[in-house]
């Protein structure tokens, strides 16, 4: 397994439309377990393919609780089938975005559609953080960030700060 360097804002690869995966094989899981350890190494609760540089619809996740035992979760091709009219309200933050963090009001409730890494295909119904992060990385699939669901201005801050970190880094 292999860490491997995350995309950060603003960097126009995390805007790109991530394409479906057509079969499950050794290399696929390979993907699968790198992503894995770079999110545990992040560390983080999620990643999705585009954000290392993988414009795959390949996700990882884990939310099990600190001092709990891993539970990593491999959704490949995830799509969400039914969201709840109810929302929650979470602070999220985001590997791609390095130490920034907002409240995103999503559905509270998801079904997920996707295939597990031995490409069966899977349901799960979701709630909680666990809703929240399949949404938040579908939406990394997409090219959608989660500053895409604050205010204008926040979001105009936010990537004018991330756009001028590069640019200074480059120099």
């Amino acid at each position: 397994m292999t860490i491997k360097p995350l995309i950060i804002l603003p960097d126009p690869l995390l805007r790109q439309l991530s394409k479906p995966i057509e079969r499950v094989d050794a290399d696929l899981q390979r993907l699968a377990d790198d992503m894995l350890e770079t999110m545990y190494d992040a560390p983080g609760i999620g990643l999705a393919a585009i954000q290392i540089g993988v414009p795959r619809r390949m996700l990882v996740i884990d939310v099990s609780r600190e001092g709990e035992e891993k539970q990593p979760q491999v959704f490949i091709n995830p799509e969400i089938v039914k969201s709840s009219d109810e929302r929650s309200v979470y602070e999220e933050g985001c590997l791609s975005i390095p130490d920034y963090y907002a409240e995103v009001e999503r559905p509270a409730v998801v079904s997920v559609k996707y295939l597990d890494r031995e490409g069966k295909e899977q349901m799960v119904e979701a709630d909680g953080l666990l809703a929240t992060c399949l949404q938040h990385e579908i939406d990394h699939l997409n090219g959608v960030l989660f500053i895409d669901h604050i205010s204008r201005l926040k979001r105009e801050m936010v990537i004018k700060r991330f756009t001028k970190a590069a640019k200074a880094k480059a120099l």
